[in-house]
């Protein structure tokens, strides 16, 4: 199979996301019995992501261009591929590299997000069947030239310990801040929103910490907020707000709240579901400094970085992690 071929493929597939045919839409529901955080509204928004942004035949031949892949793959290697499973199809972008990049893969889903993938690539070997020796999905991945990994960082030690005298990618935890000036306009906030509580906030690319100036008005934010207060009508949601709303209470913390989110001062970038942390900054300071090549930051949201309302919106050469994947795969 030839980079044309594997490109229109990917390009048929962008059609069948977009798509209401009863399979597709049968594989949605079933994900979601699965798994209660992958929710309708955010299975549709993470497909319609990778169908515009990742399987179009134009973005796809201009990203395939710009490492001047070869029409055929001259040495294939094959990658074991371990998929975490904190957002829906949040691996499919490792998929996407190591197909296009002409390599075999073997597949290890998350037991968190297993249907949604299966159901993709059993979809490309109906295209064409050649696609069933390119991926499969095996019990075990020993045996592979190279491996990518995507986890916690607990986990990542054991992918080290395992997958580490191999060429390799293994991923760790991390997540995104945001740099507020106080002069944010309410679609600003409202973009915001997005960033904070899309996926409920399970992402790496979702906003868990604010930093903003001193004297800083809260007020306006947490009213921009509030068209996500329907998320506390899921128990899975509520129950973490009440647990942490009682932490704090019991803990005689100070905390904002619009019954949807806790806005809570904390030093951490990382912030428990349903909490939101901030930092201030003093006139003149500038926190950019430090964020950038944080080795816990994945991307920083505000005026002069990535837009307000993006942040779950990467393109094909956004990686994770900064690390370049389709890069990796061609020097193999």
């Amino acid at each position: 199979m030839n980079l044309e071929q594997r490109i229109n493929l990917l390009g048929e597939l962008g059609d069948y996301c977009l798509s209401q045919t009863p399979p597709w839409v049968s594989a949605q529901h079933r994900a979601h019995a699965e798994n209660g955080w992958f929710t309708p509204e955010f299975i549709q928004l993470a497909v319609r992501q990778i169908a515009t942004e990742y399987l179009q035949r134009d973005k796809l031949s201009q990203w395939a261009d710009s490492y001047s892949l070869p029409a055929t793959n001259p040495s294939p290697r094959t990658i074991g591929l371990t998929m975490a499973g904190n957002i829906p199809l949040v691996g499919f972008h490792d998929f996407l590299s190591i197909f296009i990049a002409g390599h075999r893969q073997w597949i290890k889903p998350s037991s968190r997000d297993n249907v949604l993938i299966r159901h993709l690539v059993q979809q490309l070997e109906k295209y064409d069947p050649q696609v069933a020796s390119l991926v499969t999905f095996p019990e075990r991945l020993t045996g592979a030239d190279a491996y990518i990994a995507t986890g916690s960082n607990n986990s990542a030690r054991y992918f080290d310990y395992y997958f580490g005298k191999y060429p390799h990618i293994i991923r760790r935890n991390r997540t995104s801040v945001a740099i507020l000036t106080g002069e944010e306009s309410r679609d600003d906030l409202d973009r915001l929103a997005d960033d904070v509580y899309q996926y409920f906030g399970l992402g790496c690319r979702n906003v868990t910490k604010l930093y903003v100036p001193e004297n800083y008005d809260f007020l306006s934010l947490l009213e921009a907020f509030r068209r996500y207060n329907y998320l506390g009508d899921l128990s899975k949601y509520k129950h973490n707000y009440d647990y942490q709303l009682t932490l704090l209470i019991l803990n005689k913390k100070y905390y904002m709240t619009n019954e949807s989110i806790l806005l809570l001062e904390a030093d951490s970038p990382f912030s428990p579901i349903s909490v939101l942390h901030y930092e201030y900054y003093r006139p003149g300071e500038n926190p950019l400094p430090f964020l950038i090549g944080h080795q816990d930051i994945q991307c920083v949201v505000g005026q002069g970085h990535t837009p307000f309302g993006q942040a779950q919106h990467p393109g094909l050469a956004d990686y994770a992690d900064g690390v370049d994947t389709l890069q990796f795969l061609s020097s193999l």
